[in-house]
């Protein structure tokens, strides 16, 4: 069948008008001859719900309603497009498109981390499916290479970048020398960051997206809740400073890594070997690193933001699903990757059982014998030094010194810090950030 003629099109409900909306909106209409060539079917956006008017967009022959359960309720729509974000209305769209029985595309990482086994198991009894490539890094294909690329593999471990506005505000603190706050008020600007920007420099964006990315590499329930998450609010230029020199630049990774006794899944500031690919993704980039049995490490790189990105991404979900309509429903991948029945609840690790090596940085008197102190509560530790790195004094008398530690069991860590800080001759906290080497 090379031509829509004589099957009927394919009528598509959008949700949200929006960046992310509008770019899909578009770009289905730009791309409509190429869509219809792989699959077959004529597509058409013949509705959409806007809350409030949107002119810049053709709307003419797509009926519009300022009601957005309208297109939710429309007999005539076969897949609802969900991108007006939060996890109150939008869940409610969603669980509505599926009770009536409409396949769902949705860009909503956070609505998926949170109440996505549910939503999964609504669609799965009712038959439709939901795609959500665009819910991880835009427009980088990470969910299909995750479900279907690597589904020979036995995935060992991920780390990504998946914060565009923290990885922007790392990038520049590191090139230019910038404090982070100085940043932060460029990327607001620039409209990367969003007024309050604690969803993405606090590291909750990028849990969303790392819940999603661990489910479908471990085949586990979404376990939002039990991420751990940081932030890089507290990143210092001299760290970025100190680390580099060490040989390492800081990016805010998720990361998510199968050991015996679960899974590791966190979020955080890591000092990575500057000679990784993944450590030179610059800006506004999104970039995940898969480790996996029996292909070895693979990368995957790209915009993880912008109307065209994610428009990119919505439009190859709704082909997915034009594609395995009007077969029966056994032709889908399953949502999370593994066989709804195979997913096991493997424990997610809590983060004072977590192995790593650390970046210690402690700002200490200028007298003899401390810097002996420091090294004595380590080795009471069993916590080996990789490197040590001691600094001119400052004005006042105090030295900054920095030590990179071999890996050790975080609770280790959190009682040797503890120590260090009681000492007489340190002044104020330990920094700590978290290293990764990232060998595959």
């Amino acid at each position: 069948m090379h031509s829509g003629d004589d099957v009927k099109p394919v009528s598509v409900g959008i949700v949200g008008l929006g960046t992310v909306g509008g770019g899909a909106f578009n770009l289905l209409r730009e791309n409509a001859a190429e869509i219809s060539r792989r699959t077959g079917r004529d597509i058409r956006v013949s509705h959409v719900g806007v809350r409030r008017d949107k002119p810049g967009y053709d709307l003419s022959g797509t009926q519009v309603s300022q009601d957005i359960f309208a297109v939710v309720n429309d007999p005539a729509i076969d897949i609802v497009v969900e991108v007006i974000g939060g996890t109150t209305t939008a869940r409610e769209v969603v669980m509505q498109s599926i009770a009536n029985g409409k396949h769902v595309v949705t860009a909503n990482k956070a609505l998926l981390a949170e109440y996505g086994n549910e939503i999964f198991a609504a669609a799965e009894q009712k038959g439709v499916y939901v795609a959500f490539e665009a819910a991880v890094a835009g427009g980088v294909p990470i969910v299909k290479v995750m479900r279907e690329g690597l589904a020979a593999n036995r995935i060992e471990w991920l780390a990504g970048i998946i914060n565009g506005t923290g990885n922007f505000i790392m990038t520049e603190m590191r090139e230019k020398g910038r404090d982070f706050y100085d940043v932060l008020k460029e990327a607001q600007a620039l409209g990367y960051a969003e007024a309050d920007p604690t969803f993405d420099v606090e590291g909750i964006d990028a849990a969303h997206k790392l819940t999603i990315l661990a489910s479908l590499a471990f085949g586990i329930p979404l376990q939002f809740k039990k991420a751990y998450t940081e932030g890089i609010t507290k990143l210092t230029r001299d760290d970025v400073a100190y680390a580099e020199e060490l040989g390492f630049r800081i990016k805010h990774l998720g990361i998510a890594r199968r050991v015996e006794k679960g899974i590791e899944l966190r979020v955080h500031p890591t000092l990575i070997p500057a000679e990784r690919l993944i450590a030179n993704v610059n800006g506004v980039k999104n970039a995940v690193l898969v480790q996996s049995q029996p292909v070895g490490a693979t990368l995957y790189y790209g915009s993880g933001a912008g109307a065209g990105p994610t428009a990119s991404s919505i439009v190859a979900d709704i082909v997915d699903v034009v594609r395995a309509m009007g077969s029966d429903n056994s032709t889908f991948v399953p949502h999370l990757a593994f066989q709804p029945d195979a997913i096991s609840d493997t424990p997610i690790l809590p983060m004072d059982e977590v192995v790593t090596s650390y970046y210690l940085r402690l700002t200490a008197n200028d007298r003899p014998g401390v810097l002996a102190d420091v090294t004595r509560i380590l080795s009471e530790h069993a916590i080996s030094i990789e490197a040590i790195l001691q600094k001119p004094a400052h004005e006042a008398g105090s030295v900054p010194v920095i030590i990179l530690t071999k890996p050790v069991v975080e609770r280790e860590m959190n009682q040797a810090i503890a120590e260090m800080e009681a000492l007489d001759d340190v002044i104020g906290k330990v920094v700590r950030i978290r290293l990764e080497n990232l060998d595959a």
